[in-house]
C-alpha cells in the first residue's frame, strides 16, 4: 500500500498534502459521542496512519464532544513536519442525545471555539478552519469577519465551509477565499457535482464526508463489487479510487477505528480503473443519486 508522493492538493497555496488523508470522526464512541471503546485504538490508528504517509488529519470540536482533538494531540504531539490538521467549529451536541445538534456561527462563539481547539490540539496556529454548518441565523458577513480577525491574529490559517450551495460559496468567496469545501459525495450520492465543479474553477479542495457510504446493495455498490473482485480489490476500495480520479480537487478524509481498514483505505491509491470500469460506476451513480 503506496500513498504516492506526487498525488497531492495545495491548500490555499500554502500546503500541500497528499489527497489521501484521514477522518478521525470514528474514533469517538457511536454517533461521535464520547471516547472510543478501545481506548488505545485512537493512538494505534493515528501513529500508523502517520506511518502510511497520511499529512492530512480532519476533526471537530463537536466529536465527542472535545474528545477527537484531544485524541489527535495525545498520540502524535509534537507534530512531524508537515502535518496538516483541520478542525472545524459551529456544531453544538445535546447533551444526552448525541444525535441531536444545534448550530452557532456567531463571532463570539467561533473565536471561544477556535481557542478551545487551539488548546485541546496543543497549536499555537490552526492550517484550515472550517464554519461545520452554517447556522442560518448570523450574517456571512459577521461569521466570516470573525474569522478573518482570527486569521489576523495568526490563530488560524485558512476557511472551509461544509454542506452549502454554489450560491452561498459564491458569496462567502467575495468575503473571504474558501480554501475547502466539505459536502456529502459518494460514488451513489453526488447532488453536490456543481459543488465539486465550484472547487475546481476556485482551486480550493473539495472534502467528501461519508465517501463510502455507497449504500449496501445499490446499483452503485454491485457494480464497485464486481469490478474490484475482477482487480482484487474490494468494493471500498473502488468506491476511493473512483473519487481519487473524479476530480484533481477531491481531497479523501475516510475514517476508521481499526489499523486493518485504514490499510485497506490507503491502498486504494494503488486501485487503477480503467476508462470502462468509471463509465459503470458514473452510470451506477446516475442511478442511485436522486
Amino acid at each position: 500500500m503506496t500513498i504516492d508522493a506526487g498525488d497531492t492538493f495545495n491548500i490555499g497555496g500554502e500546503f500541500v498534502v497528499h489527497r489521501m488523508g484521514f477522518g478521525a470522526m470514528r474514533l469517538c464512541g457511536p454517533f461521535a459521542a464520547g471516547p472510543c471503546a478501545d481506548p488505545v485504538a485512537p493512538s494505534r490508528v493515528l501513529r500508523r496512519a502517520i506511518e502510511l504517509g497520511v499529512d492530512f488529519i480532519d476533526t471537530a470540536d463537536s466529536y465527542g464532544p472535545a474528545v477527537n482533538e484531544e485524541q489527535i494531540a495525545a498520540a502524535l504531539h509534537p507534530y512531524p513536519d508537515g502535518l496538516i490538521i483541520a478542525t472545524k467549529g459551529a456544531t453544538i451536541r445535546t447533551p444526552g442525545d448525541p444525535r441531536r445538534r444545534d448550530y452557532d456561527n456567531s463571532p463570539a462563539y467561533l473565536r471561544a471555539a477556535v481557542e478551545g481547539s487551539l488548546r485541546r490540539l496543543r497549536l499555537e496556529r490552526i492550517a484550515l478552519y472550517q464554519i461545520h454548518r452554517l447556522d442560518g441565523r448570523t450574517p456571512l458577513e459577521e461569521s466570516l469577519g470573525a474569522l478573518e480577525r482570527l486569521r489576523g491574529e495568526g490563530k488560524i490559517g485558512h476557511v472551509g465551509l461544509s454542506e452549502v450551495d454554489v450560491p452561498t460559496l459564491e458569496a462567502a468567496h467575495a468575503i473571504t477565499r474558501i480554501a475547502t469545501v466539505q459536502n456529502l459525495y459518494n460514488l451513489a450520492e453526488r447532488r453536490h457535482q456543481s459543488v465539486l465543479d465550484w472547487c475546481e474553477r476556485n482551486e480550493a479542495a473539495f472534502i467528501p464526508w461519508f465517501p463510502l457510504g455507497g449504500g449496501r446493495g445499490s446499483d452503485a455498490d454491485r457494480v464497485a463489487e464486481g469490478i474490484g473482485a475482477r482487480l482484487g480489490a474490494s468494493a471500498k476500495q473502488v468506491a476511493l479510487a473512483w473519487l481519487l480520479g473524479k476530480s484533481p480537487a477531491m481531497l479523501l478524509i475516510p475514517g476508521t477505528a481499526s489499523v486493518d481498514h485504514l490499510e485497506e483505505n490507503v491502498a486504494a491509491c494503488d486501485v487503477v480503473l480503467s476508462p470502462d470500469d468509471r463509465a459503470s460506476l458514473d452510470a451506477a451513480a446516475r442511478v442511485a443519486t436522486p
